[in-house]
């Protein structure tokens, strides 16, 4: 291939030429700032304000429950911590899941160091959640339930409008972490039964650096950064205008036609996924075959390190990962591939292709051929694997 093959869109996506276009003007002409009271800075208001409602609309949301925040990570954060401190006097127990972002589970952790308690549950081998698991760890002081609408290591889809129903039952507030999912996926908040959710901006081929988090009426969660008056009062800092504009534009785009992108990508995805089976042996698909995102693909491929691999790929001018990129500086095997019951040595032999529109059967036919050299080369290199031959071959 002459060119640069991406595959690694649960990263990051290229941003869209509408959102850098969208963008452009409140960097240099309309610049002031939102909050102040002249016509130059009432232009970036404006902007915000119909930022949010194109947002709100496209969750079934109103305006006022959507709140701009610096992307994922923070409305995570925001959502674990503020509710826990809002809701503590009724209780200090927390439920998510063993195969949360880090941005869960790290804050997770932190909750634990101030005295709450955190139960997970586990989710079968293919990353499900596991619904009688979840009952049974509902408990009188438990004050959120916080499970991720689709991973983003395996893609796996969580059946969202079941916990959402569940937690609504014993009148305990349910909070998904959608990054991977929000305009990929047709999400109806009220349908679901979700009191909070996060999202960001470049996951949708917006910018980086701007993301929101819907937080329902009636439910009572305190600031988290706080200063000026701003986000209504519960998130302080200066509006990041040009990123609100700039998401906007993106998720217009991406809810124009979701269904047919969404049905190209499942295409392009079952493609991808049924020449490397038939053609790699000794691999292994990880996550829900049919109940997974549009653009996933995660395999396992024994006898080989996942970093090589990936390393090579890259020679190739093959952008892929072999899990989340907020770990890729970690020797420490995938928590998800572990999770869904895979042993260290396999789970270390990890790659995700994640798919957007753009890419094509001819790049995919290029990525499966060096994904089979690349492996093979990479095995022939292996003891485990000359040891598993020789005892095949008696």
């Amino acid at each position: 291939m002459d060119h640069l093959i991406y595959l690694d869109n649960a990263a990051t996506t290229k941003c869209a030429p509408e959102a850098v276009q969208a963008m452009l003007p409140y960097f240099s002409e309309h610049y002031g700032n939102p909050s102040s009271i002249y016509q130059l800075g009432s232009e970036g208001k404006k902007a915000v304000s119909e930022a949010r409602s194109t947002i709100a609309k496209s969750l079934n949301a109103d305006l006022a429950e959507i709140y701009f925040t610096a992307g994922g990570s923070e409305s995570d954060n925001w959502a674990l911590v503020a509710a826990a401190e809002a809701y503590e006097s009724k209780g200090k127990h927390i439920i998510t899941s063993a195969i949360e972002h880090h941005a869960v589970l790290h804050t997770c952790d932190y909750l634990k160091k101030r005295g709450f308690q955190i139960t997970y549950i586990d989710v079968d081998e293919n990353g499900i959640i596991k619904l009688d698991e979840l009952k049974k760890a509902i408990r009188p002081d438990t004050i959120l339930i916080s499970v991720m609408f689709a991973n983003n290591e395996i893609g796996t889809i969580q059946p969202i409008a079941e916990i959402g129903e569940i937690a609504r039952e014993h009148g305990i507030l349910f909070h998904t972490d959608a990054v991977q999912a929000y305009g990929h996926l047709p999400i109806d908040v009220e349908e679901l039964h979700i009191d909070m959710l996060s999202a960001s901006a470049h996951k949708i081929h917006g910018p980086k650096g701007i993301g929101f988090l819907y937080i329902r009426k009636g439910v009572k969660i305190r600031s988290f950064i706080h200063g000026g008056a701003q986000e209504r009062g519960r998130r302080a800092g200066t509006e990041n205008v040009p990123g609100v504009v700039g998401f906007e534009a993106a998720v217009k785009k991406a809810f124009d036609g979701l269904e047919e992108r969404a049905d190209k990508e499942r295409k392009l995805r079952d493609y991808l996924i049924e020449r490397l089976e038939k053609e790699v042996p000794y691999c292994r698909l990880n996550g829900d075959r049919t109940k997974r995102l549009p653009g996933n693909v995660n395999f396992s491929f024994q006898f080989i390190e996942g970093e090589s691999l990936l390393i090579m790929l890259d020679m190739k001018q093959i952008c892929a990962s072999s899990g989340s990129a907020c770990t890729s500086g970690s020797l420490d095997p995938s928590h998800v591939l572990l999770a869904i019951g895979l042993p260290h040595e396999i789970a270390h032999g990890s790659l995700r292709l994640t798919l957007s529109e753009e890419n094509t059967i001819e790049e995919l036919d290029y990525v499966v051929e060096s994904v089979k050299e690349i492996v093979e080369k990479l095995r022939q290199m292996s003891p485990l694997y000359e040891d598993f031959v020789k005892r095949n071959q008696k």
